[in-house]
This record gives structure tokens, C-alpha cells and sequence, in this order.
């Protein structure tokens, strides 16, 4: 039972951050084995942080409930949902294409397009929330949980940076040259890495960074 709960979220019942993780990377295995289609979608409930500072978190996390509701009624049964941290949800979508996950977080979106009441078990508050959201799938965006994860975030930040409350497809990433100075014994371990798992070392930096920078937050200013 312990176990259990450790994967699952509190708040939403959705699975932690690990446990999807794990799920994701198995399913994954699962479509590559099987060349069937695996689309994977990242959404978050846009300025929910100054939603939390003006009303205070109970109302927030009221919001969030909510919203995994909305995710609950929407997305399709065999669906794996996820709470990937704050306000952050996150949907696996076995057997499903790129376009047909967009369509299921698009109808999400369209419902939270609306005014909507939020209580914090004295006082009730009406306020309009939005969602934005990103998609990616494989074999279209990536063959890792790494690279998936990267477009799916990428098209998410896509969705804020245009203006917020859209769901964006994830795009073919532009690659830019950028000098960095690494150890020798940094190299060393770094290209024995690569050799035991047969994967570019550029792969692992990317994927470094991107835990870094989902570690810093740095897209917050955009939620």
C-alpha cells in the first residue's frame, strides 16, 4: 500500500513523476518492439502561480483537482495520466498518433476556456484559467523518453511564448554550434557511456540539459 501511494499524487491521484516516467519508458519499449504509434502530450494551467499568490494556494490546488477532472473525462481509457510537478500534467497515449492526442488535450483546452468556480472550503472565487500545452510522438519527435520529452516541452514552451491557451505540435528542432570546455576525465566517462548504451554523446549532453534546466525552472516567468 505504501508503494502504491508513493505512486500516485496526492493532490490529482495522477501518477509521480517517477512512476510515469517508468510507465512511459515501458510502453516506449513496448511500440518499438511492436512499430506501433506512441504520442505523448505535456500541459500546465498557464499563470497558475500568480493565480496562487492573488488568491492564495488552497484555490490553486482546487484548480488543479479540477483540472485533472477535466483530463479524466477527456483523454481516452487506455491513457496514462501524470502529474509531472506545480501545475505541470502530463499524458501518455499507447497506440494513439501525434494528431489524435492533439485533438484529446485540444478538447481539454476548449473546456477551460471558460470562467470557472474554484473554492477553498469556505469561499468560493470565479476566474477564467487557461491551458497550454505541447505534443510529441514517436517514431515522428524522438526514440527515447529523453528526445520525446524534449519536443514535447519544446512545443509546450512554443504554446507560451505565442500567447498561452493553445496546444502546439512538436517541431523540427534547429541545432546551433556552441563551444563548451569539459575535464579530460569528463570525456573519458562520457564517451564510455555512449559506447555502452550505442548512442551519440551529444544525446547525453542534450538530455543533461534538459534536466537542468527543468531542475531550475526555467520557463517559469512563461507559466
Amino acid at each position: 500500500m505504501k508503494e502504491q501511494n508513493e505512486e500516485r499524487d496526492a493532490l490529482t491521484g495522477f501518477l509521480t513523476h517517477t512512476a510515469f516516467e517508468k510507465e512511459f519508458a515501458q510502453h516506449l519499449h513496448e511500440s518499438i518492439e511492436k512499430g506501433e504509434a506512441l504520442s505523448l502530450a505535456i500541459a500546465d494551467l498557464d499563470l497558475l502561480r500568480r493565480f496562487n499568490d492573488t488568491h492564495g494556494q488552497i484555490f490553486g490546488n482546487d484548480a488543479l483537482r479540477k483540472m485533472a477532472e477535466s483530463f479524466r473525462q477527456h483523454i481516452p481509457r487506455n491513457a496514462i495520466a501524470g502529474r509531472f510537478g506545480g501545475e505541470e500534467f502530463i499524458v501518455l497515449f499507447p497506440k494513439t498518433e501525434r494528431e489524435e492526442a492533439f485533438l484529446a488535450i485540444e478538447r481539454i483546452r476548449m473546456d477551460w476556456d471558460v470562467e470557472r468556480e474554484f473554492s477553498d472550503g469556505q469561499n468560493i472565487i470565479s476566474a477564467k484559467l487557461t491551458l497550454s500545452g505541447g505534443v510529441a510522438a514517436y517514431p515522428a519527435d524522438g526514440t527515447t523518453v529523453a528526445e520525446i520529452l524534449r519536443k514535447a516541452e519544446q512545443a509546450l514552451y512554443r504554446a507560451k511564448v505565442s500567447g498561452r491557451n493553445r496546444i502546439c505540435i512538436a517541431q523540427e528542432e534547429r541545432m546551433i554550434p556552441k563551444t563548451a570546455h569539459y575535464t579530460a576525465t569528463q570525456l573519458e566517462r562520457l564517451a564510455k557511456l555512449a559506447k555502452e548504451h550505442e548512442v551519440p554523446e551529444a544525446l547525453f549532453l542534450r538530455e543533461a540539459l534538459d534536466c537542468l534546466l527543468r531542475k531550475y525552472t526555467v520557463s517559469e516567468k512563461l507559466s
